[in-house]
């Protein structure tokens, strides 16, 4: 009990000097814009844009203070038996929805093999739950999992069942299951259709949650695989090459209030059965219904009743796919905003913890920062043409020398301020892996350090197209538009001129009427908004150019150089699958179906 509370003490303490270094931060922010941005006096403006840039300062400082966090620790595994049998029984979830069977029960064949591989798989079994609309594809789905269960002989230990009703989406598809066939098990490793874990790997989540009693949620780090294109495989360098430092800090803040990220994780069935029932929000979508980010949710309801929720960053062998373009990412992060806006509603619930509430509030934020940042852009484009300031300083307030503002040195303190939070802890990060010797795993310190500065560039041409449809998804969420849970495009996402174009022609017309603006009512900040206002103009060449193949001496990770057990085993049993067979596939409609 006396470590859990000096536990609980470092984290405050973590949290603390994180909070207090981005607060600082946004402050500074805010009176060095009004200390030379309004030294020649205050107006309405002047106010609007130093309150926005305090806001976009503190948030980018709060992910630099993770960063750095990370880079002050090392991971480490807990101190368990590792001898001894499993004592439990775990059952892996695998909700999916509309989803090629052949690839997604492929991953399961393979997660079968390895857990087999280990000695343990007697402890674990499979679950398919199906919230497949789609009659023809839940058709091919069981055909698929008698396939499936003959090549893994799975009769009594790999399962499938398709709800009447696909009500609460995914949250409801893992409830519905923990109610009916829960007991069974001890324990739960809950993906998506597109997770993949080493057999080992889930050994090693069931000793940990096994050994600890009071633990009721463990979460991995998953690493982006798979990744075909530019834009893809840039999240997949930057996934496995920075996302482990970034975790790192985040478990030191988060302690035994963890995050949970909705799949490669491992509950506790009990804890989960007994406080994570989540309730439909009066009033209609987007911010009534059900509640789409459930994962943050459902951390925040184990914490409430007592149990921890734990980030083990240490954790190797977990792995996810990730989106191949722009839009398909666009498409995935409308859902995550309406999810995370939603969460307003939340954050007064009774009885959760002070630091749940706060990552709601960060959630919200992530999408809001958007607009904060959008709307700075636009006021500072506006300031011209308001009138002379309001109100004057007192000398004694301002006891430097006071010249009136240059706008193009403005700028100039701006970018390096904002643009140094960003791109600065990944530098730092590269460095630290140059030094740690970590580089030589992803290609040598000359490959690792291009793919850094590469994705630099890559993410700061991106990060105006993301602003926007950011801000697009904010305010159609507050405008009440459902955007729903549309099905996922795993298949080849390369995008010609005409696709990008459509998706993105309106991000060209705002860039345009932007870059306008602003040469017509504040010439000298012209040079400082290209950086925004190009990408934007250019956008369609970028969303198609990115997702097409890039060069493989670019953005090498350990799993592309050399892929993991669990990965070769699933490219084999997809190979053997797609190589064909498709003629004793109506013959295996005549099977016996099994339902969990």
């Amino acid at each position: 009990m006396a470590d859990a509370v000096q536990v609980d003490r470092n984290v405050a303490a973590v949290r603390a000097v994180a909070l207090a270094a981005s607060v600082t931060a946004g402050f500074v922010a805010f009176f060095f814009f009004l200390r030379f941005g309004a030294a020649d006096g205050l107006d309405a403006i002047d106010v609007l844009r130093s309150g926005l840039l305090l806001v976009s300062t503190f948030w980018l400082s709060w992910g630099a203070m993770q960063a750095v966090l990370g880079l002050m620790t090392q991971s480490s595994a807990p101190d368990i038996d590792r001898t001894g049998p499993l004592d439990g029984r775990t059952v892996v979830l695998v909700p999916i929805y509309e989803e090629d069977p052949v690839t997604t029960f492929a991953r399961i064949a393979a997660m079968d093999m390895s857990l087999q591989a280990t000695g343990h798989g007697d402890s674990f079994d499979f679950a398919i739950l199906s919230d497949t609309r789609d009659d023809l594809v839940a058709a091919r789905e069981r055909i698929w999992y008698l396939r499936l269960l003959r090549d893994r002989d799975g009769q009594g230990r790999i399962f499938y069942r398709r709800r009447a009703s696909n009500k609460g989406k995914k949250a409801g598809n893992v409830e519905d299951f923990i109610r009916s066939s829960g007991a069974a098990y001890d324990f739960a490793i809950i993906l998506d259709a597109d997770s993949l874990i080493e057999g080992a790997t889930m050994v090693e989540m069931a000793r940990r949650i096994q050994a600890d009693p009071k633990l009721g949620l463990l979460q991995t780090l998953p690493r982006i695989i798979q990744a075909r294109s530019r834009f893809g495989r840039a999240m997949q360098f930057s996934a496995a090459f920075n996302s482990p430092v970034f975790a790192r800090g985040l478990a030191m803040m988060q302690g035994r209030t963890g995050p949970f990220w909705g799949h490669n994780a491992i509950i506790r069935i009990r804890a989960f059965a007994q406080s994570c029932g989540l309730p439909e929000l009066a009033g209609k979508p987007p911010f009534g219904g059900h509640i789409l980010s459930h994962d943050y949710v459902e951390a925040a309801l184990l914490a409430r009743s007592g149990w921890t929720v734990r980030l083990d960053d240490d954790l190797g062998g977990s792995y996810e796919e990730g989106p191949d373009n722009i839009v398909d990412h666009a498409k995935r992060d409308r859902r995550w905003c309406q999810g995370n806006l939603q969460h307003a509603r939340l954050l007064f619930a009774p009885g959760l913890r002070g630091w749940s509430r706060f990552v709601f509030l960060q959630g919200i934020l992530a999408y809001l920062a958007s607009v904060v940042w959008l709307g700075f852009l636009l006021a500072s484009i506006a300031a011209p043409v308001f009138g002379p300031p309001v109100v004057h300083f007192p000398t004694q307030y301002w006891p430097l020398p006071v010249t009136p503002p240059d706008e193009t040195a403005l700028a100039v303190a701006l970018v390096i301020g904002i643009f140094g939070l960003l791109i600065l802890p990944k530098l730092l990060i590269g460095a630290d892996a140059v030094l740690r010797g970590r580089a030589g795993r992803f290609g040598g310190w000359w490959a690792a350090t291009a793919s850094t500065m590469t994705e630099l560039l890559l993410s700061s041409i991106t990060a105006p197209i993301f602003m926007m449809y950011q801000t697009r998804s904010v305010f159609q969420v507050l405008s009440g538009r459902d955007g729903g849970w549309p099905a996922h495009n795993r298949g080849d996402g390369q995008l010609d001129l005409s696709e990008a174009f459509a998706a993105s022609s309106w991000i060209v017309g705002l860039g345009l009427i932007g870059l306008a603006l602003a040469a017509a009512l504040s010439p000298a900040l012209v040079p400082w908004f290209l950086p925004v206002t190009l990408p934007m103009v250019l956008s369609p060449l970028i969303i198609s150019w990115t997702s097409k193949p890039g060069a493989a001496s670019l953005f090498i990770t350990p799993e592309e150089a050399s892929p993991a057990p669990v990965m070769r085993l699933r490219t084999k049993v997809l190979d053997s699958w797609q190589a064909g067979d498709t003629a004793e596939q109506p013959e295996l409609l005549t099977g016996q179906l099994q339902h969990v």
